[in-house]
């Protein structure tokens, strides 16, 4: 077994301008709070993100990170530790727009970015 040692001044994640608006727009009218972060087995490396759009938080023991735009994230307790220090992107490349996960603890990602590992 292995202690994990954190840094409780870091945030845990981070959200640019825009992907916090691209949070709100995808929330906008659909009377949702905001966001659900988890990591779930997946794929040929390891894990995936996975996101889904909740009124609340789906387990009391869920992680809010407010938004100054008023949308909320909320991080999985499972998550957390593969989340630590996230920046979480919406990037624009030629036509395709996505929500980019600049994540230190990722150690390998496949090839087309589904799933990442982490020692």
């Amino acid at each position: 077994m292995s202690v994990q040692h954190f840094d409780v001044t870091q945030e845990l994640v981070t959200v640019t301008p825009a992907a916090a608006e691209h949070f709100r727009s995808s929330l906008a009218g659909k009377g949702l709070a905001g966001v659900r972060i988890s990591v779930r087995e997946s794929g040929c490396t390891g894990f995936k993100y996975v996101l889904d759009e909740v009124a609340k938080a789906v387990s009391e023991d869920d992680v809010e990170v407010a938004l100054e735009n008023g949308v909320s994230l909320f991080l999985a307790p499972a998550a957390v530790a593969y989340l630590r220090g996230t920046q979480i992107d919406y990037a624009r490349e030629g036509v395709n727009r996505s929500l980019k996960f600049n994540n230190p603890n990722v150690t390998a990602q496949c090839g087309c970015g589904e799933s990442f590992s982490v020692e």
